[in-house]
């Protein structure tokens, strides 16, 4: 039976014994873990160059600028484009969006932006936009705030957190001015109310040197909360029954106040006539009689007469039928007689 040499070296091997290994396999395997080490040494600067040249070059949107701090310490402001730094771990660059218009909303949270958006609302978000008014009154004010970033280090740098800074001081603002309005005004008066507090805003974040210019404010729906509904609808019911009965009586007012004035005016007006008449008529008597009494002290007897003659001219032919006697008739009853013959005639 021939045997198989090499099976039973190999056999010899798995039980443990065999000859040692010779020099040159012992230096083949040197060589061989050397090169692997050396690749894995290469790769490893390659990663480090890699980690370094992306740390030192960065790209600044047109948007944005970029705020580097070397050691942590504000050190400078970049313009957008391609930029270089330091390493990490020496200098450090933050982007901060000056042109983007954020939002913060309050009393809801919109869910999807759309044509038709949605709206989350709830108890959680109640009690950002449930406010008392100036009538002790409570009113449910829902409102946005749309502001950007207008300086970068206040920005980063002077509040710790400039998102929640702005919320805070919007509802204090909020309630401030709500606080001196009546529900009737804060729900007819939004526009007004809105520019009101954007003011307000304004000035407590430049105050708080927040780096947040606010661009506006804009207000939803303001209403009451939902218990009180019922009760806040039949009072405005009842206010506008009160403006009704008002403007009514204000419109008889202004149909018979001017027509009582009117009349008024006339009389006055005639009265005043009557009076001038009266006046010019006895002024017009008392210088006629004057100037007869003029011309009767210049000769009485004429002027006498002359009166005479003019006062019959005036009385007879209202007198009817005159019958004149001689002052020598002595008996009447020719006039009788006189009477008999007209009476008879057919």
């Amino acid at each position: 039976m021939a045997w198989d040499w090499d099976k039973l070296q190999q056999q010899r091997r798995t039980a443990g014994g065999g000859t040692p290994p010779q020099v040159n396999e012992v230096i083949n395997k040197i060589k061989g873990v050397k090169g692997k080490f050396g690749g894995l040494g290469l790769i490893f600067v390659v990663l480090i160059l890699l980690y370094l040249g992306s740390s030192m070059f960065y790209t600044v949107g047109v948007d944005e600028v970029g705020i580097v701090q070397r050691f942590g310490a504000y050190h400078r402001t970049t313009s957008p484009g391609l930029n270089f730094k330091f390493p990490s771990g020496i200098e450090k660059a933050t982007k901060v969006k000056v042109r983007f218009v954020f939002k913060e909303e309050f009393g809801f949270r919109t869910v999807k932006a759309d044509v038709r958006s949605r709206f989350a609302t709830g108890d959680m978000y109640l009690s950002e936009s449930l406010m008392l008014t100036g009538d002790l009154n409570v009113a449910v004010v829902p409102w946005i705030v749309q502001y950007r970033v207008r300086d970068p280090y206040d920005y980063l740098f002077k509040v710790k957190d400039p998102r929640g800074t702005l919320r805070d001081l919007s509802e204090a603002t909020m309630r401030l001015v709500v606080g001196d309005r009546s529900i009737n005004e804060i729900i007819s008066k939004r526009e007004e109310f809105a520019a009101q507090a954007q003011e307000l805003l304004q000035k407590e974040l430049d105050l708080a040197e927040t780096g947040i210019s606010v661009s506006t404010i804009e207000m939803k729906r303001t209403n009451v909360p939902e218990a009180v509904q019922p009760s806040f609808n039949e009072v405005n019911q009842a206010v506008q029954e009160k403006e009704k009965m008002i403007y009514q009586a204000r419109e008889a007012y202004n149909k018979l106040i001017p027509q009582a004035r009117g009349s008024a005016e006339k009389t006055i007006r005639e009265a005043e006539g009557y009076r001038l008449q009266r006046v010019n008529r006895a002024q017009g008597d008392a210088s006629r009689f004057l100037a007869l009494y003029e011309e009767y002290a210049k000769a009485e007897d004429i002027t006498r007469r002359r009166l005479y003659l003019e006062a019959i001219r005036e009385i007879l032919p209202k007198m009817g039928e005159k019958y004149i006697v001689d002052a020598e008739q002595k008996n009447l009853l020719p006039l009788l007689s006189l009477g008999g013959s007209k009476g008879g005639q057919p």
